[in-house]
């Protein structure tokens, strides 16, 4: 079948570089430390003393704008790597769908190098229709450069693919349907490992696995401890309370039955462990991290699905949180 003229407008930018976009600071011990901490990763060539090596897949945070949207260095480019995304959006193929995200790496990097990478239009496919819809797959690849005064190094690439369509239509019913089922929540996957958890849940308990050798508290829950390689384990009932470590606010895609934004946040138990959890009683735009919260149980799917959720709760003036 023949291509659509307007397409090749857009196959011309393919193999067009973008120019750069530098990182606001150098690779330093800081964010390896934190980048570390919420990773779970404890490993002496990220943390030790001296020149500190960055863990590679820390590659894309270096160069990554901030909390603000494209807030990116002096010197950086301002032209769109997505251009060609924009182009297909004014033909009527509005939809977007991240497809994979490939990292490579050429060598570690280390403290006090400092890092940018430029963007290349790689490839589009050519046209292709999917359950989703009719679209084209378009791949693009930042490469991560370290500045050198003898010459700039590769570090690494960043391959990003997404599928860019005119979503399927529905053909349309010869009788009005009836009103469809109210979308469920997903449930759980429940294994061996963390069946207890989403027992007590249904109970009204948050409970947290304990190694009964060494008394370390773990979650997610697992068959053997991280320290001491323990598989012998019991489980401890939080108090539920916590404070708001990080979190995101999920505007796209809107998959029902959520509401949308959606606040999801990693909560700091007081007994010291982390979960992921939806908020709910707190407007997106006014979520902040170590804000106090409180475990509650709610029900879904007609009873059949218990979920732990988080509300914010107010702190008494000279009380902890």
């Amino acid at each position: 079948m023949a291509e659509h003229e307007w397409m090749n407008e857009i196959r011309a930018l393919v193999g067009k570089e973008y120019g750069r976009v530098y990182a606001w600071d150098k690779v330093n011990a800081p964010m390896i430390r934190q980048w570390c901490e919420v990773m779970g990763v404890d490993d002496a060539r990220y943390l030790s003393a001296g020149t500190v090596t960055a863990p590679p897949a820390m590659l894309q945070v270096w160069c990554m704008e901030g909390f603000t949207q494209n807030n990116y260095p002096p010197g950086s480019t301002t032209e769109n790597p997505y251009e060609a995304l924009k182009m297909m959006e004014a033909h009527g193929l509005a939809s977007v769908v991240a497809v994979n995200s490939e990292l490579t790496f050429k060598r570690d990097v280390v403290e006090g190098e400092r890092l940018y990478y430029a963007t290349r239009l790689d490839t589009i496919s050519p046209e292709k229709t999917t359950a989703l819809g009719t679209g084209f797959f378009v791949t693009l690849v930042m490469t991560f450069f370290s500045q050198k005064p003898e010459g700039d190094e590769e570090v690494g690439q960043l391959l990003f693919r997404v599928f860019k369509f005119r979503a399927a239509q529905a053909a349309a019913p010869a009788e009005k349907p009836a009103m469809p089922a109210p979308a469920k929540r997903p449930p759980p996957g429940i294994s061996d490992d963390t069946r207890f958890f989403w027992e007590g849940a249904k109970a009204g308990k948050l409970l947290i696995q304990r190694c009964k050798s060494c008394g370390t508290l773990r979650h997610p829950p697992g068959p053997v401890c991280s320290h001491c390689h323990s598989f012998d384990w019991d489980t401890v009932e939080s108090s539920g309370r916590g404070t708001v470590y990080s979190f995101v606010v999920m505007h796209y895609p809107e998959v029902p039955p959520f509401d949308h934004p959606n606040p999801i946040a990693l909560i700091e138990l007081e007994e010291g462990t982390r979960l992921i959890s939806q908020l709910v009683g707190v407007k997106p735009g006014e979520v902040r991290i170590g804000d106090a919260v409180q475990v509650e149980f709610n029900t879904f799917n007609n009873g059949e699905l218990v979920l732990p959720q988080f509300r914010p709760v107010a702190v008494t003036p000279g009380a902890s949180a």
